[in-house]
């Protein structure tokens, strides 16, 4: 089994370091952006975005239409973020994401299907979330309309489109799913892999606590009332997030504002829950990986424990497991420069090796 680090510190990132990492204008005006709006708590949306010429493309990929955001210098190396269950790619703060591409690479990230501004399979019926967890525990089979692979399908069509050979797959709770399956089905398109509050998916391992569970399985508001569904939303974070790293009322309030205002869709949410039950156990695949694999798990996890993230990387070989303690099951401000420094420490080093390796294979 791999180290538990138990500690870490690093300090807070210098908001100068966001112009100096600015590769040309259109890049300039959307970090200026950003730092008014960060300080005066304000999120960047769409509207936001479009107000000053900088919109949130969309591409036709894998036979969807994937809204991304895409940032950095297209020559660094590239990190693809996959955010998880019925979350938009907004939920990888902007500081985050910022804070990556000044380290040197290209981030990219994007809404996966059936949420945020990507194709909605508004054919499909919508799925109760309750009616689905109870067929699985009676040990029914579930056939919805699509599976993590064909989200892992969309993840690597987005790659090509963008002409990314190869990129860091880094995903969160069920995108650290989809990244996985990335990592196992097209290994050759992957430089790392990093699984962060995620699992591999072994129905032995512990469950959600009770709190957390509720709040997920609750039945979202149907969208009329704004603030019924802002507060529904506040809820769910509250219960599920980092205790050592508490969100303010006001900071939490515009953060799930800004994803109601952008879409709110809480069908999707269904059927994306039900083709994280569709997929099963991982543990098969997790130990054929081949590519260098962190693992990140909040010690404090209410959702997915961390035993779930100790069983993942014990299923990976050589991979790296980082415990963070206070941190539960959302991406709080005060985690940032941590798994900044994580996952940025990470992707390097595999870079690294990878040149290395090259170069003995070349010279042999």
């Amino acid at each position: 089994m791999p180290d538990v680090i138990v500690e870490i510190n690093v300090s807070l990132m210098d908001p100068n370091r966001i112009i100096d990492g600015c590769r040309n204008r259109i890049q300039l005006a959307r970090e200026l952006w950003t730092l008014v709006a960060r300080s005066h708590m304000i999120l960047l949306d769409r509207a936001a975005a479009l107000a000053i010429g900088v919109t949130m493309p969309v591409i036709l990929a894998n036979g969807i239409e994937i809204a991304y955001d895409d940032r950095g210098s297209q020559t660094d190396p590239a990190i693809l973020l996959i955010m998880g269950l019925g979350t938009q790619m907004i939920a990888w703060p902007e500081a985050f994401c910022d804070d990556l591409a000044v380290r040197g690479f290209r981030v990219v990230r994007f809404d996966n299907r059936d949420v945020g501004l990507s194709t909605k399979f508004e054919a499909a019926p919508p799925i109760d979330l309750g009616a689905v967890l109870q067929r699985v525990m009676a040990g029914e089979k579930i056939n919805p309309p699509y599976d993590l692979t064909d989200m892992a399908a969309d993840a690597v069509g987005l790659l090509d489109r963008l002409a990314i050979k190869k990129a860091h797959i880094v995903g969160a709770s069920m995108g650290g799913m989809i990244a996985q399956i990335v990592a196992a089905k097209y290994p050759d398109r992957v430089r790392s892999l990093v699984s962060i509050m995620s699992s591999s998916g072994d129905p032995g391992l512990p469950q959600a606590m009770p709190e957390a569970m509720t709040a997920i399985m609750q039945a979202r508001p149907d969208g009329r009332d704004r603030e019924l569904a802002v507060q529904h939303g506040m809820r769910i974070y509250r219960a599920i997030g980092s205790p050592g790293f508490p969100t303010p009322d006001d900071e939490l309030r515009i953060k799930v504002g800004a994803a109601f205002d952008r879409s709110y869709y809480p069908v999707g949410v269904g059927r994306q829950f039900a083709a994280i039950m569709a997929n099963g156990s991982r543990v098969d695949m997790l130990k054929k990986l081949s590519v260098p694999t962190l693992v990140l798990h909040g010690a404090d996890d209410p959702l997915v424990p961390v035993e779930a993230g100790i069983h993942t990387a014990a299923q990976i070989p050589g991979s790296t497991l980082t415990v963070i303690p206070g941190m539960g099951h959302d991406i709080a401000t005060g985690l940032i420069p941590i798994l900044v420094e994580a996952i940025a420490n990470h992707c390097g080093a595999a870079d690294r090796q990878s040149e290395l390796t090259k170069v003995v294979e070349k010279s042999g």
